[in-house]
């Protein structure tokens, strides 16, 4: 037993300022009351388990503790004969250790059962010990004919840990158990003891179930769970029950605990491919996700139902309806997206009218009722209505219209949605262009946001095609202007406000006294009281109520203005290609100009918020540049009316394509056949089940295990020399990434003469990185060699560092030490490029609060090229479209994205140019929820630059 791997324990800061010598802990084993005992064997147990075992109080321990009636003492004493060295250096089983079993075999014997059941608990800890175990054996036995449940459902399993190691101490212990389970009444032990005869003699499980089949659906809910579990393990081989266990686990779908109707779905579809069972499976997926109360549960049953989906969509597609209830429900925000991610993929021509009906009377209740996270759901369903008539154009002319009364909703986030599918929608029916934009020209006086307005005058300036709709427009467009020019109205007022006053308040203030005002800055400056009166007058011309166009200028937002200009030019434009009366033409295009100079008047004046920018100033000088050269068509007119046009239809196409090469993809993933394979006749094929859910290979999948391949030369990339080839013991770890877990294996070489004695590797980790195990202590000869290994758990992706010492003792029994080299993680490890859509990038953006800025110096010269060195360095995947970053050119602006195994998020946004020089200056600006993996992807960043050499 010497020679066996010891056990592997927690270990245990001790925060005692002095650790007492042996004398003392034995003075107070032997002297002290109960509350001083228990006090030195917890402080006795603490040191054995960090690697001092003291063995000389293992007697005092037996005379002066053991004998105690004390249950916590015996408690502790539980854990102290755990833990304790119980073989010499011989590996024979320590003398003391007799009068140990004899007390043990006592506490087996005790009246009180509590006491009984605790000790039988122990005996599962100690299952490797046989000589201990050996006289304990009949004792045990006889604890399963124990009056009390508590006693035998312990004793069944101590049975079972001891026939799991020893199967010689018990042999006839499947035969034991299988009596016992005949004879037993106690739902727990009951368990227990199936649990035994599923590891240990499956026939004879199984033989139980087929005994008691029709009592099963009354059974305890551990008992079933576990009666599930041994069917779904029988159903691997060959069996002549399996539709005897189809109808048992059909049966089950109805039982009142959730977890069983969660684990008997999950087995159904895993033994039969029957519509159905699939059909009743999936129903009872949707019925866990209705009536559950714990969310993350909600999503594991959601993804098992999309799961099955992606295996039986067509059998599903009768159940839409009901899946769509769980949004009725008052759910989880998470679990309706989720929900919608199901339903929009079992959607189809048949049902697509009854799903957007549905949808519609949940985004009119988010109106009436106080929903939580009431915009968000919102948003939500406005994008799963826009996926369905994109997709289904039989119901986009009944939807749009009703989706247009969102436009002036106080949430910018799903109004912009609105906007983005009308965009969309024109652009794809050319029959609801006139309908839809005399809906938005209606529409134009209750939005609220410029962005929003943007958005529409965009619509309106590209789909407005007739003349009747273009004055339309522009009357509509007058009406949120408010009076035109803006300046001369705005000033009318101030000086109306004015005139108001009086002449005896103009009286005061001609003899009010000047006095000192303190500035930002904090120096002083006179005011008088006719300044304060004027601003305050402007302020309240600014406050007043103004139409909602008109107060977005006068805000300072001139983004809108300019695109009002663009608009306004593009309808003037049409207008006179479609129009023959001059009179009418000239006064359009008058009406326009004036507007594009009363907005840049106004934005130089004192009446906005703050003044117009120079590019805005040239966007709108342009737009009224061109109208003023309207009779010489200028090339710039097929721009304005033909490519921006042509510019969106193009990204649109550009959509489709890419969401059509994805479909194609997933469906070429799911099937392959090569030209080789056998023919299947489907009349001779058995009906084969879905895969069988195996859990470690669900976790390989899970944590990306099993999409790692490695080779020769790659493991020896991962090699860390950890001390110098000069050192007395020369130290190189190989690192394996496994998982979540780091796995070390580290070869240590004696290089010195002498026998290096109680040689101890200590490691300690800094981040989120936790050492499972402390490494054991060794003896290495003179010039010999030595492996050690070491797992350590990681929990997030930041950059953890690992460091340590070797401790041995020398001749003369001299403590020496030698520092190791740091080891530091590479999170690529556990970043895979993902996906995700542009506006889910912007909210990730604006909502995660950690940034890490790096600045580009590289000797890399073309943009592109740098781009796709950061995404190789960093394992990103770029968001931007290639056209959009296509074609030679000095500046470069592109998204990136990644997410880890841990589910963290990573953006990162370049923006460089190339100088004059050739070389390229800019930045890189990475974000995330957590600080951690912002600095690591900036460092692994700032490394691929130092690391890039120049181009020969």
């Amino acid at each position: 037993m010497a020679s066996a791997e010891a056990s592997c324990y927690t270990l245990i800061f001790d925060d005692a300022s002095e650790t007492p010598t042996t004398s003392d802990l034995r003075s107070a084993l032997q002297k002290g009351s109960d509350e001083v005992k228990c006090d030195t064997l917890r402080k006795i147990i603490v040191s054995t388990i960090n690697g001092n075992p003291q063995p000389a109080l293992l007697m005092p321990i037996i005379q002066y503790v053991m004998p105690s009636r004390n249950k916590q003492l015996k408690k502790l004493l539980h854990f102290y004969w755990e833990v304790c060295p119980k073989y010499d250096d011989n590996g024979k089983l320590k003398q003391e250790m007799i009068l140990v079993v004899n007390a043990v075999r006592n506490d087996l014997q005790h009246p009180n059962e509590y006491i009984r059941g605790a000790t039988l608990r122990f005996l599962q800890k100690i299952s490797k010990d046989t000589e201990l175990l050996e006289p304990l054996i009949p004792t045990c036995r006889a604890c399963l004919e124990h009056r009390h449940s508590y006693v035998r459902k312990n004793a069944v399993f101590a049975v079972y840990s001891i026939y799991r190691e020893f199967e010689h101490l018990i042999p006839d212990a499947p035969e034991l158990i299988q009596t016992f389970l005949a004879a037993e009444s106690d739902a727990t032990c009951k368990r227990n003891a199936f649990v035994f005869l599923a590891q240990c003699a499956m026939p004879k499980a199984v033989e139980w179930i087929v005994s008691v089949f029709d009592q099963i659906p009354g059974m305890d809910e551990l008992l079933q769970m576990s009666i599930i579990e041994v069917i779904r393990l029988d159903c691997k081989q060959e069996t002549t029950h399996k539709a005897r266990y189809i109808l048992l686990i059909s049966e089950l779908l109805n039982a009142s605990s959730h977890a069983v109707k969660y684990e008997a779905a999950t087995t159904l579809t895993s033994l039969t491919q029957n519509p159905a069972a699939v059909k009743a499976a999936a129903s009872c997926y949707i019925t866990l996700v209705q009536k559950g109360s714990d969310n993350n549960a909600k999503l594991i049953v959601l993804d098992r139902l999309d799961a099955l989906r992606s295996k039986h969509g067509h059998v599903l597609d009768p159940l839409i309806m009901d899946i769509l209830q769980i949004l009725s429900g008052g759910a989880d925000l998470e679990v309706r997206r989720k929900a919608i991610s199901i339903v929009l993929s079992l959607t189809s021509s048949r049902n697509v009218e009854d799903v957007v009906l549905f949808l519609k009377k949940q985004l009119q209740k988010t109106q009436d009722q106080e929903y939580e996270k009431a915009p968000e759901y919102r948003q939500l369903l406005i994008q799963s209505i826009h996926v369905c008539a994109i997709k289904f154009s039989e119901v986009a002319a009944s939807v749009v219209h009703a989706l247009m009364d969102f436009l002036g909703d106080s949430n910018n986030p799903s109004a912009l949605d609105v906007v983005a599918f009308v965009r969309e929608v024109v652009e794809k029916f050319p029959q609801l262009r006139q309908t839809i934009c005399e809906k938005l020209t209606q529409t134009l006086p209750e939005i609220r946001s410029g962005k929003v307005y943007r958005g529409v005058l965009w619509i309106l300036g590209e789909y407005a095609e007739q003349t009747a709709e273009i004055q339309e427009v522009f009357r509509e467009l007058r009406k949120v202007l408010g009076e035109i020019p803006i300046l001369a109205s705005e000033q009318r007022l101030l000086e109306e406000a004015s005139a108001e006053d009086g002449e005896e308040k103009k009286e005061e203030v001609k003899t009010e006294a000047s006095k000192p005002k303190v500035l930002a800055d904090g120096t002083y400056a006179t005011e008088t009281a006719f300044t304060s009166v004027s601003s305050a007058r402007l302020e309240a011309v600014k406050a007043a109520a103004k139409p909602p166009l008109r107060a977005l200028i006068l805000g300072g937002d001139f983004f809108t203005g300019s695109v009002l200009s663009t608009a306004l030019t593009k309808l003037v434009l049409r207008y006179t290609g479609l129009s023959s009366d001059k009179r009418k033409t000239n006064a359009i295009r008058a009406e326009a100009m004036l507007i594009m100079a009363s907005v840049i008047r106004v934005g130089q004046s004192k009446f906005v918020t703050v003044p117009i920018d120079e590019d805005s100033t040239e966007r709108i000088m342009n737009c009224i540049q061109t109208l003023s050269e309207l009779e010489t068509k200028p090339p710039v007119q097929q721009i304005f009316l033909k490519d921006t046009k042509a510019a969106y239809s193009k990204m649109v196409a550009a959509q489709e394509k890419k969401a059509a090469e994805k479909k194609e993809s997933e469906k070429a993933a799911a099937v392959i056949v090569q030209v080789d394979d056998l023919l299947s006749f489907r009349q001779f094929s058995k009906k084969a089940a879905d895969d069988v859910i195996d859990d470690s290979e669900d976790v390989n999948r899970a944590t990306g295990a099993g999409e790692i391949t490695e080779d020769f030369i790659s493991n020896l990339s991962r090699i860390s020399q950890l001390t110098g080839f000069s050192d007395p013991i020369y130290a190189e770890a190989y690192v394996k990434v496994h998982g979540f877990d780091i796995l070390l294996d580290v070869l240590l070489v004696n290089q010195t003469a002498d026998t290096l004695q109680n040689l101890c590797l200590d490691f300690a980790t800094l981040g989120d990185l936790k050492l499972v195990e402390r490494p054991s202590i060794y003896t290495v000869a003179p010039h010999s060699f030595q492996s050690v290994k070491a797992t350590i758990k990681v929990s997030s992706t930041e950059t953890g560092v690992i460091f340590g010492s070797i401790l041995w003792e020398g001749p003369g029994l001299a403590e020496q030490c030698v520092i190791l080299n740091d080891i530091h993680i590479d999170i690529m490890d556990y970043i895979k490029p993902a996906y995700c859509t542009e506006q889910q990038f912007r909210s990730m953006w604006t909502e995660f609060e950690w940034e890490n800025r790096v600045n580009v110096t590289t000797t890399i010269s073309d943009p592109r090229e740098y781009l796709h060195h950061v995404m190789k360095a960093t394992n990103m995947s770029c968001l931007t479209p290639e056209g959009a970053i296509s074609g030679d050119c000095d500046f470069l602006s592109a998204n990136m994205y990644a997410r880890s195994l841990f589910g963290e998020d990573a953006l990162a946004n370049l923006s460089v140019e190339r100088t004059e020089a050739g070389t390229i200056t800019g930045h890189v600006r990475i974000r995330s929820k957590t600080q951690g993996i912002a600095l690591s992807l900036g460092d692994r960043i700032t490394m691929a630059q130092k690391d890039n050499k120049p181009p020969v």
